[in-house]
């Protein structure tokens, strides 16, 4: 039987050349870093040939076994995820033509409530009318492994179609805090649209971000970190915002930053707190 020791050391033996080289980038796990350093360290450690996501993972003294210390909500990204999020909504009469009209990828009543039922998954979110929920019922099989049956929480069940509809295609995300109190959000990609490095251009220009003229490069890694800074800021906010009300002591324990296939920066939650963006 092996010791956590051994264990460690397999798992250590394990680990690529490339995650060995990027690893030893970054400092212990004990050191917090300000958030646009950290922000400059993750991007600094994608370096697989696909783009990837840069996740917020947060530590919360939270335990959401009980009612009064879960946490679930969601939040508007202003630079949007990167991605585009697939919608399905369910509604009857005047609604599909809302949904249609506001974007949506699926738009039915019972015909796509069986045709979801058949096996159909092809979409991120699944949007609904309170009256279709007992109707949506029996796809909680599908639905509920998965994450996407409808939840008022999650903004997910609304009258709002439109509204709904263009937030998640705009850039809105769910979040919700797993069993050990952890929250785990992709909130950007390794690359953004010229429109999205455009409107940071603005932010690095007011911020006074240096470095620009050094060359085209340089630039975009710059608009980038202020671009990741933006986003992370109103998540975070919000995770403060919906603290449950039987969360005590401290909240924040531990915020770490990562790509998809990177080494964890750890991030100060006091410096990101005081951080303001213009």
């Amino acid at each position: 039987m092996h010791t956590s020791g051994q264990y460690l050391q397999s798992q250590r033996r394990k680990a690529s050349r490339r995650f060995t080289a990027e690893r030893a980038k970054v400092p212990p796990k004990e050191t917090s870093l300000p958030p646009l350093d950290a922000l400059k360290l993750v991007l600094g450690t994608s370096s697989t040939k696909f783009v990837e996501t840069v996740e917020v993972h947060a530590n919360l003294n939270i335990d959401p076994k009980y009612t009064d210390q879960q946490l679930r909500s969601t939040v508007s990204l202003p630079k949007g995820t990167g991605k585009e999020l697939r919608v399905a909504v369910i509604c009857q009469g005047e609604n599909e033509k809302v949904a249609t009209e506001a974007g949506a990828d699926y738009v039915g009543a019972e015909d796509l409530i069986e045709t979801i039922a058949g096996g159909m998954m092809d979409f991120d979110k699944l949007v609904a009318t309170p009256d279709m929920m007992p109707k949506i019922a029996k796809l909680g099989r599908q639905l509920g492994p998965r994450g996407l049956m409808p939840n008022p929480k999650a903004g997910t069940v609304t009258t709002d179609i439109a509204a709904a509809v263009k937030d998640f295609k705009g850039g809105k995300v769910e979040y919700r805090a797993d069993k050990a109190g952890n929250v785990h959000i992709g909130f950007g990609k390794a690359t953004f649209k010229p429109e999205d490095l455009l409107q940071n251009l603005k932010a690095v220009q007011k911020l006074g971000v240096g470095g620009i003229r050094a060359g085209l490069r340089v630039a975009r890694l710059a608009l980038l970190w202020v671009m990741m800074a933006a986003a992370l800021l109103p998540l975070l906010e919000s995770i403060d915002t919906n603290r449950p009300s039987g969360a005590k002591g401290v909240y924040w324990k531990t915020i770490s930053l990562c790509t998809t296939m990177g080494p964890a920066v750890r991030v100060s939650y006091q410096a990101l707190r005081d951080l303001k963006l213009e």
